[in-house]
């Protein structure tokens, strides 16, 4: 798989199961995409939409807060082939959807249990600490909205 023409970004899950070198030949290897910097709002549908115009998709998976089971702005989307999954990082990578330019990055497959954000309060990490307004990913950063919340009204 040498020969792709799509590299790796600088990005590693670091909960991944395995050696680096695991890591680095499942990421040549694999048909299974991340998608991030989503809409909390984005479907499913939409997702499939866009995607399959790339290639046949073999399913997604859905992002979703550990706690609440709610979209949380990421999903997986796995292709039969790693020529479909190619196609769509060289072009929906960077592409808006829902009014948010969204990220495809290569992951190493799929695997129960990642589907749940990893944040201490169920979503994703990044979404803790934002201090921006973002309608699309639910306002303000989840920490911040838990400390609006507790000032006293005057």
């Amino acid at each position: 798989m040498s020969g792709s023409s799509i590299e790796l970004s600088s990005y590693r899950d670091q909960h991944f199961k395995g050696s680096r070198s695991e890591q680095e030949r499942s990421l040549k290897e694999s048909t299974t995409l991340y998608v991030g910097n989503m809409s909390f709002y984005t479907t499913e549908e939409q997702i499939h939409e866009l995607f399959s115009r790339c290639g046949e998709v073999r399913r997604i998976i859905m992002g979703l807060d550990k706690y609440k089971k709610t979209p949380c702005g990421f999903c997986f989307v796995e292709y039969y082939t790693r020529a479909d999954a190619e196609t769509a990082m060289r072009y929906v990578n960077g592409t808006r959807l829902d009014d948010r330019l969204i990220r495809v990055d290569w992951d190493a497959g799929f695997v129960e249990g990642r589907q749940y954000g990893r944040g201490k309060t169920g979503g994703q990490v990044r979404d803790e600490y934002r201090t921006d307004y973002d309608a699309g990913r639910g306002g303000y950063g989840k920490l911040l909205s838990q400390k609006l919340e507790i000032v006293p009204k005057i």
